[in-house]
């Protein structure tokens, strides 16, 4: 958190930022050295997410007239509980939205499996290796068996309360054609008007932080999230300006081929806490500027070649 210097914090918010979330409050001079204070925030926030978030603030995002940063970042990196076998790494057509295919690198395996189909969409959960501690993470794939049934799936998802959690496979399974892609996001933007169109009020208030009026006028978000062979590697961190449909017999195999858009989430399953959560669209080809063929990933939430985003109306999952 970086306070204007001319502000004096309230000391029931100070001894909440420093005691209950431990987090470091620092005096900062906005009126003549705004960038200077833009660049350690974004410095802070790539450090704590091993370098995968960089640039949080964009140039333009705090001058002169600012008055108070808070900043919040989130790492997370876990190795498959069952690794994939490199080896096996093929590519193959994934579907997209508009119709068109592209051929991406596709991870397969012949273990069993977390999955449970239910009516229009099958789930399966990969586990990641179990730390020192109680926790136990996992990533979640929900997939419509519709190559373009992801927006209903969604409104299913984010309007449901406790569906992630009541829909969960509780035992393993023998997989037929399994197949996953990899996939990289990297992806961000100012999230206030996607938050007001959630229900909150912009500007609101910061009165019950400082003894000023300070409003919080805009929120800016990145996130970044890799799936490969090895596990997942994953990052964000935002900034605010001032039951089964049918019973399978055992022995029967589960295909599960996420060949089109899907949804997944990272999840600590103990707690039934949500780390992360995204959509995998276009994982498409492109050309870069020098006309070398370089892999274009999916963005979080956003259709790239229709422009749509894909809203959420959050639930407690």
């Amino acid at each position: 958190m970086w306070v204007d210097k001319s502000l004096n914090l309230e000391p029931a918010f100070k001894q909440i930022v420093e005691n209950d979330f431990r987090s470091a409050l620092n005096l900062a001079d906005f009126k003549s050295k705004s960038a200077d204070v833009r660049r350690e925030a974004n410095t802070w926030a790539e450090k704590k997410t091993s370098g995968l978030i960089k640039d949080l603030l964009p140039s333009g995002s705090v001058d002169s007239s600012t008055r108070v940063i808070l900043a919040n970042a989130v790492y997370f990196k876990g190795a498959w509980k069952q690794k994939f076998d490199p080896s096996l790494t093929k590519d193959h057509d994934f579907f997209l939205l508009n119709g068109r295919s592209a051929r991406v690198p596709f991870m397969t395996s012949y273990k069993m499996q977390h999955i449970s189909s239910f009516d229009d969409f099958k789930v399966l959960s990969l586990p990641y290796k179990q730390g020192k501690d109680k926790r136990r993470f996992s990533m979640h794939f929900y997939l419509p068996n519709a190559k373009d049934g992801l927006p209903a799936l969604v409104e299913r998802v984010s309007s449901t309360s406790g569906f992630i959690k009541d829909h969960l496979p509780r035992k393993m399974v023998k997989v037929g054609d399994f197949r996953i892609p990899k996939f990289k996001i990297n992806f961000g933007f100012e999230a206030s008007k996607a938050l007001t169109g959630l229900g909150l009020v912009m500007p609101f208030s910061c009165s019950e932080m400082v003894d000023s009026s300070v409003n919080v006028k805009r929120i800016y978000h990145k996130s970044f999230i890799e799936v490969n062979e090895e596990g997942t590697e994953a990052a964000a961190a935002s900034a605010g300006r001032g039951v089964l449909c049918g019973a399978l017999r055992e022995e029967d195999p589960i295909d599960f081929v996420a060949d089109h858009p899907f949804l997944f989430v990272v999840r600590e399953d103990m707690a039934g806490v949500v780390l992360f959560v995204g959509q995998v669209l276009n994982p498409e080809l492109h050309e870069n500027g020098n006309g070398n063929k370089k892999r274009k990933w999916g963005k979080i939430g956003k259709n790239v070649d229709s422009k749509k985003v894909l809203k959420w109306k959050w639930q407690r999952n």
